[in-house]
């Protein structure tokens, strides 16, 4: 039985996605320093923190939802950035499309735990 969030594959996936991301955003110029790094390092870790607020939020459906599209859509996001990457040089077209892979993964996994929320939430307790 899984006891944290962080025993979550889709977490797990997403952090260390979010880890490489870190790394390869190291290496972009200077002047991307407050836009496309910022802006791909922001939406790859908030997958991560949307994903650990969902989990805390499993007794209610609608709250847990909401939370895990929120890490949706911040994946989506990412994605996006790492397009801009690849346009820019700053990204090889293999790494970049290993990391879109990989969140198409995220984002497939969220989908199905949004489809199906059931099995990750808390039971409530009649008084």
């Amino acid at each position: 039985m899984i006891q944290s969030h962080e025993e979550l594959e889709v977490y797990k996936l997403a952090f260390d996605a979010a880890m490489r991301l870190f790394e390869l955003s190291k290496s972009f110029p200077r002047e991307e320093r407050y836009a496309l790094t910022d802006q791909m390092r922001r939406s790859s870790r908030s997958v991560c923190g949307n994903i650990a607020e969902a989990w805390r939020k499993r007794r209610y459906e609608a709250a847990f939802i909401s939370k895990l599209n929120d890490a949706e859509a911040e994946a989506a996001e990412t994605q996006t950035w790492i397009s801009f990457a690849i346009k820019c040089g700053y990204v090889s077209e293999e790494k970049g499309r290993e990391l879109r892979r990989i969140y198409d993964l995220i984002i497939g996994k969220l989908v199905a735990m949004i489809s199906n929320p059931r099995p990750w939430l808390i039971p409530r307790r009649h008084e």
